[in-house]
């Protein structure tokens, strides 16, 4: 039985008009605005909870515009357990493994050990998902804590220690 998609049908149209607010206007004033490099070696997309699924699906569905993506205490998994047909998820875009790792800088997920069942759950499952495919990632949990501050925070250094290296 093929597994369900891990988005409801709407969700990816839903979540279009924030794609296009990041890729067309944020990127742009950032590199205006902001000492930065402006390049996708150089360029990463990273949120909390459901901003770490946004992360996940804008990043992988621009892989020549961002490096690195990051989701703390949210994953590409979706609403579901976090696995998925890779053929189908976001285009097939994690069906080679070997050419996505080749492709990307840094791929992070973390989560406290105390989120909520759901969250936990598909945020885990997502991890094992991309274990399963042999994508390479950094899977960081935050001992004792839950859908808070202190996790973001942990996470987050986490990522950063890898993005600036």
């Amino acid at each position: 039985e093929p597994l369900p998609d891990p988005f409801p049908p709407e969700f990816l149209r839903l979540f279009s008009a924030f794609e296009e607010v990041v890729l067309q206007d944020l990127i742009p004033y950032v590199d205006a605005t902001y000492r930065t490099i402006s390049n996708r070696e150089h360029r990463a997309i990273a949120g909390f909870s459901m901003g770490g699924m946004q992360a996940f699906v804008i990043g992988l569905r621009h892989m020549n515009t961002f490096a690195s993506i990051g989701g703390l205490s949210g994953a590409g998994g979706g609403f579901g357990d976090g696995r998925f047909d890779e053929k189908r998820y976001l285009g097939g875009v994690l069906a080679n493994a070997e050419a996505f790792n080749a492709k990307m800088r840094l791929i992070f997920i973390g989560v406290g050990t105390d989120e909520p069942e759901r969250i936990l759950n598909g945020v885990r499952g997502y991890h094992r998902s991309l274990e399963r495919l042999g994508i390479e990632h950094v899977y960081y949990e935050s001992p004792g804590t839950g859908h808070e501050w202190l996790t973001q925070r942990r996470s987050l250094r986490e990522l950063v220690s890898r993005l600036f290296r």
